[in-house]
Formats: structure tokens, sequence, C-alpha cells
């Protein structure tokens, strides 16, 4: 996806030659006084032009009513009138030369106001027409560091300059809250742009922009909703390939959250577990909260990629030690044994006898000179066991700590000069930091300053995990074309579509399904009672007998399905029985379900009970899942999600992500179940994503039964017992 003309706007808003205050006004506390104050606050460099139809005088400085009275051509708008009068102003601008704009106002179609959705669909096409780069609308101004161009509505010291952090986000709100936490730490955010409801520029062209600076380290994104997950999913991709971390913080944990999402900017949010699928297969880590994305900062810009889970750690105390033994299990970390040599070495270098394990207690003569202190550290990370290693320190506040300001200065050195692997000091509780203590992180570059044991832990588990995701993601080979008859089935699909979702009944599911080997249970479609006992004959009994009908999605609360049928009598006696339970149920609802005919299948006894399944999530489209089927669906909603397609490996880390996972490889003594059978259906399933998806809403495969045979047994298979495919609307 090309992102040149996107970087060129960029470039052009948040490095303008001029500023036009539209709307200026000296009223105090306006936001037009805010960003007045700010421009000379920070000493931008360019001229400062006041506009007003109706003043010739603001701020002791000449006011101008129009463009054309001005003596230099305007650059940069900055826009605080009225919603009705911005598409008017934006088009007066770009005719007298302006390239760039950042639109306060509100007013365009967000907060559910449908009044305003004309005159947003206006300002959209104005931008459309104009080529104008725009910042907004409903957005609360920017910073833009290296170019001293500061419009944020911000009252508290802002510190702008060059630093390895740019902010984007559709909060202003958020974005000024985690600057804030980067400032106490030190860190300085080169960029903040609040990028409101994006009716010119998005998200996805400031991360595009950013991935070409070269002193950007680490993006951060805040994600109310994506309007276009395609070109997100592009700029985040080309970040990551120039080198540079991207940190999301998303809302949509709960209804409320999306339904905040949809309020603020007008935009439809997804799910987060769809969002976690996406960033996941582009190598974004997602923040928990904002304290956590301001942890990961500290990370990234500091120590840099985590390359796996398995840590190793020196601290002071035994407590502390414990702390961090039980933060790792919460978080998926590990602290695995350490090999022989490295035992050999450390009690060779303590003389403690056998009494080393990692974590390394301190007490056991790490500390005891620095000599010893640097040659654990390097025995330690010369384990092969060994991925990250964490030592305990924390920031001096004040003179006086000459030992730790001294290691902190020798573990700088060690990382520069001669460490192959992450390192990071970790604290066992937040602090704050003083003046004395950021002068000296700032000549300690190279090592992060994590605090807390658990919410260190739990970053440093999620930089870990994405690390580990984008690499299953990177290993999905690109899909060969679909066989002749997939692209049948594919077009047969389309062919049925209507104006609104449309559900196949089961059994043409299944056809569908089955053309990309999902397997099912031996089953036959039949329309008279003749037709199915000879169908029983060939499968063998005993079998199941279900309703066939278009309109009937749950055939169970009808009383549409027996099972355990034995002989010919009870399939006749069983036949009866769905007809009259379907028309009772149509008479108690009021419904008019028709029996198209039934499927007589194989019973399959035993097995575990999962769930396959795809979703059309609103932002990142088809999402794929797996987890516990059956009853335990609707009990645990234990289920974990991934992008479609699938390789092999990204299977079965989905597995692995669900708790059913302990069951299916053997738990207590119970059998281990066919988890290569199941690995083929979801990456058959992905497969199926990406040749029809376009036609797909949902399909639902429960239960998939997994049969026993894991382990190094030949396994005994598994198959769907139910589907349904649910076709997308025509738009």
């Amino acid at each position: 996806m090309d992102f040149e003309r996107a970087r060129e706007q960029v470039a052009s808003l948040t490095h303008p030659q001029n500023v036009v205050l539209v709307g200026a006004s000296d009223r105090p506390g306006s936001w037009a006084a805010r960003v007045w104050r700010n421009l000379n606050r920070y000493n931008f460099p360019g001229t400062i032009q006041l506009y007003n139809p109706g003043r010739d005088e603001v701020f002791g400085q000449t006011c101008y009513r129009d463009f054309a009275s001005m003596p230099e051509r305007p650059d940069h708008l900055i826009v605080l009138v009225p919603a009705k009068h911005v598409p008017g102003v934006l088009r007066e601008g770009v005719a007298a030369g302006a390239r760039s704009a950042t639109v306060f106002s509100s007013g365009f179609g967000e907060a559910y106001d449908k009044q305003a959705e004309a005159l947003g669909a206006e300002l959209r096409r104005t931008i459309e027409e104009t080529g104008l780069g725009v910042s907004g609308p409903n957005c609360m101004g920017n910073i833009c560091g290296p170019s001293s161009f500061v419009t944020l509505t911000e009252d508290r010291p802002l510190n702008p300059g060059a630093g390895p952090v740019a902010l984007v986000g559709q909060s202003g709100g958020v974005m000024i809250f985690v600057n804030q936490g980067l400032g106490e730490r030190g860190i300085k955010a080169g960029y903040l742009i609040t990028s409101g409801n994006e009716a010119g520029l998005s998200a996805a062209d400031y991360i595009a922009y950013f991935s070409t600076q070269p002193e950007i380290k680490v993006i951060i994104t805040y994600v109310e909703a994506l309007k276009n997950v395609e070109r997100f999913a592009a700029a985040c991709r080309d970040a990551r390939a120039r080198g540079k971390h991207i940190v999301a913080i998303k809302l949509g944990a709960s209804e409320a959250g999306r339904g905040a999402a949809m309020a603020h900017t007008g935009s439809l949010a997804g799910s987060l577990e769809a969002f976690d699928a996406l960033a996941a297969d582009l190598g974004i880590v997602r923040a928990e909260t904002l304290d956590d994305a301001v942890e990961l900062t500290e990370l990234l810009v500091h120590t840099g990629a985590v390359p796996g889970r398995r840590m190793g750690a020196i601290t002071l105390s035994g407590a502390y030690r414990g702390l961090l033994l039980d933060a790792a299990e919460t978080h998926g970390l590990q602290f695995p044994d350490l090999q022989q040599t490295t035992l050999d070495r450390l009690n060779e270098i303590l003389g403690v006898g056998s009494l080393v394990s990692n974590p390394i207690d301190g007490g056991f003569g790490v500390l005891t000179s620095a000599e010893n202190y640097i040659n654990s550290i390097e025995a330690l990370e010369s384990d092969p066991n060994i991925e990250m290693l964490l030592l305990q320190e924390a920031l001096p506040r004040e003179p006086g700590s000459e030992r730790a300001e001294k290691y902190i200065a020798m573990v700088e050195d060690y990382i520069v000069n001669r460490a192959k692997k992450p390192i990071s000091f970790i604290t066992p509780v937040t602090h704050s930091q003083t003046d004395y203590s950021r002068n000296l992180r700032a000549v300690a570059p190279h090592v992060s300053f994590l605090q807390e044991a658990n919410r260190a832990l739990r970053v440093i588990g999620a930089a870990a995990n994405s690390t580990r995701m984008a690499s299953l993601a990177s290993g999905v080979r690109a899909r060969m074309d679909a066989t002749a008859d997939q692209q049948q089935h594919v077009s047969a699909l389309a062919a049925v579509r209507t104006s609104s979702p449309h559900a196949l009944n089961e059994y043409a599911s299944k056809a569908h399904l089955a053309a990309w080997n999902i397997a099912f249970a031996p089953e036959v479609l039949a329309a008279t009672p003749v037709e199915a006992a000879a169908a029983a004959i060939d499968i063998g009994y005993p079998v199941v007998l279900k309703a066939v009908s278009q309109t009937l999605m749950h055939k169970s609360d009808a009383g549409a399905v027996i099972l355990n049928i034995e002989n010919e009598d009870e399939l006749r006696a069983a036949w009866s029985k769905i007809e009259a339970n379907v028309a009772a149920y149509n008479r108690q609802h009021s419904a008019a379900h028709v029996v198209e005919g039934m499927i007589v299948a194989k019973q399959v006894s035993g097995g575990l009970e999962m769930v396959l399944g795809l979703h059309r999530d609103p932002e990142v489209g088809l999402v794929l899942m797996a987890g516990a089927g059956g009853v335990w669906l609707e009990l645990y909603k234990d289920v974990a999600f991934a992008m479609p397609p699938v390789s092999a490996d990204k299977a079965r880390d989905l597995i692995a992500r669900t708790r059913i996972a302990t069951l299916l490889s053997g738990y207590r003594g119970g059998p281990a179940y066919d988890v290569d059978a199941l690995v083929e259906a979801i990456v058959a399933l992905g497969a199926f994503a990406a040749d029809a998806g376009e036609h797909i809403e949902s399909v639902d495969i429960n239960p998939f039964v997994v049969m026993p045979g894991g382990q190094g047994a030949k396994g005994q298979g598994a198959c769907a017992l139910d589907a349904l495919v649910i076709l997308r609307p025509l738009q």
C-alpha cells in the first residue's frame, strides 16, 4: 500500500512554515487563547497570523478578516470555528495556499448525532477534493517537538523537543495522560498527535510517517475504532519492518467500552479479542492500562524487544525472589533451571556451595563486590536457558547511593560492550522520579528501569508474546490458489447472498466446508422415512436424526434432534416425533419453520467436544476461533482467536491458549486426544476463510469432536457434528 502522499501530508502538518489561527479569540480559557499561548510559549519559529471576520485586533495583534489580507500565504490552518463553517474555511484556505489543518471543531457525526452526519460527509468530501492534510475534527491539537510546533490545549508544561517516542490517538485526554507518565520517567515524546474523528489523516497515516523518522523507536497508538483495517495493518507492518515498536491502547473489553468509543468518534468499535488477533499478526504489543503503556515504552525504548519467556534474575532479597516467581507464573514467564555449567560457575564466583538457583538471591554473595556482581551477570547471560536478565535496582532519587549508581554505570557499560541478551533493572514497588534520578537515567540509555514486579513482568510477558506471535504469523505461507472444486463452492456461496445476512441449512453448510477437507461424521440427507431407513442401513446403527430447515437455527430448542436411534422402528418414530415437535414449536412461537428433509448421521460417541468458528468483527474482519465446545462454550467461554489463514504451528498455539488444552494433552490419567486432527481442521477452516471469506459473515462448527489418540498413538481423528454458515449481506 502506498503511503507517499500521506507522509507528505503529515510532514506538512507537523512542520508548517506558518500558521493561521482561524476563529481567533482572546477570551480567557478559550481553546483559541490556549493554542495562541502554547504556540508562543514553546517558540514556534514561523509567523502566527490571526483570522476572525468580526475582529481587527486580537491579543493586541492585527487580526485579518480574510486570507487575502494576510501578509504571508497561509500554510497551516488551526480551525476553531463552528462545524457548519469548517468546510468553507478549508476550501478558502486551500485556495489561498494552505497545505494542512488542525480542526478542533466538533459536530460532524460523533456522539450518535445523526443530524451532523451530513456535515461530516461534507467535511470528508472537502478534504478529499482539496488534498489537504487534516488532523481532526474533534481533536485537542498536537505536539511536534522537532519543529517546536505545539497546538495542544494543555496548560501544564509539555517540554517539547526531539524524542524517541511518537504518540497518536483519537482521544486527546488519553494521549496527554500517557505523555505525562512518560515525562515522569524521563522519556520524551517527539510527537503527540490527537487524531480525533480522523476525517482526513488516520492513525495509519501518522504511523507510516513516524516509521520513516530515524529518532523514533516506539509508536504508541490509542485506538477507539479502525476505519480502514487494511491500511492500518499495512502501516504497522511497514513500521515493524523498519524496526519501530508499536504499543496499542484499545477500548473494547466490554460492551460499555465499545459504546463509549462509538459515542466519542461516531465509529463502530469491534471486540478486543478480535483486535488482539490482528495485533498478534502485526507485531503490536497491546497495553492493558495506561501505566502499562508507559512501562512498555520504558522497556522497548531502552532495552528493546524481548526474544522469549525464559528469565534470569538477581534479586537483593529472598522475599523479592518469591514475588518474581509468583508474577512469572501469572504472566506466562519462566525462571528455568540453570545449566550445570552455569551453576558451577556461579558457585565458584560466589563461594556458596550448591545454594544458587534462579532467580539468584543477592544475599548469597553477589553484592559483596563489584567483580562478583558483573561476573554473576555474565554467567547468567551465558546460560542458553536464559533469554532475558532482570536485576533488582532502583534509580536513586537523591545523592548518597554510591553503590547503586556505581552498579548502574557498570551494567550500562556491560550492555554497550559485552551483552548479547536484553537486560533490565526492576524494582519491587512503583516510585516517583526526581530531576536527580532522571539525570541518572539519561546517562544509562541502554538499560530499562521497570517498576513493581507484577506490572513489570506483565509487560515483559506481553512483549515476549508479541515477538512469538509475530514469528508465528510470519510462518504462514502464502495460500495456494483454490482448487477448481473449491472455486465452484465460492461461486455458489456468492450466488445465494442477499441484502441481509443469510443462513445456509446444516446440510448445505457442511457440503461447502467439506470442500476444504473439514471432516464430518458420515451422513445422508433424506426426504422421506423410507430414504432415511435405507441411509441408516448404509451408515450403520446407531444413528442421529436431525431436521434440516433454512430458518431453524437452534434445532435442539425445537426438539428437532434425536440421538441414539438403534433400529428402523425407532427411526420412523423419531421422524414423526421431529415433525410433531417442529409443528408445536411453530405454534408456540408464531413461527413458520419448514422441514426440508432430515439428516441421518452416524452416532459419534466419546471424544472431547470443541468449537471451531469464524466471526466477522466490524473492525478487523473475519477472525478464527477455537476452544471448548458443547455446553462448555456457554458456561466458560474458553476460546482463543487468530487471524486467518493459519499455519499448523499457529493452530497449535491457538489451542495452547485455551484451558481445554490441558484435557487434550491428557489430564490426571485421562486419555490424550488427536490434536493433529484438530490442527488440520483449524488450518482447513483458515483456508476456507482465505478463499471464501469475502462472502462469509460467520461459521459455527459446534461440536467438533476430537477422538482419543495422542502422545505417539495413532489418532482416531476428529469430525464436526454440526455446522452453520451465515453469508454476508450484499453491500
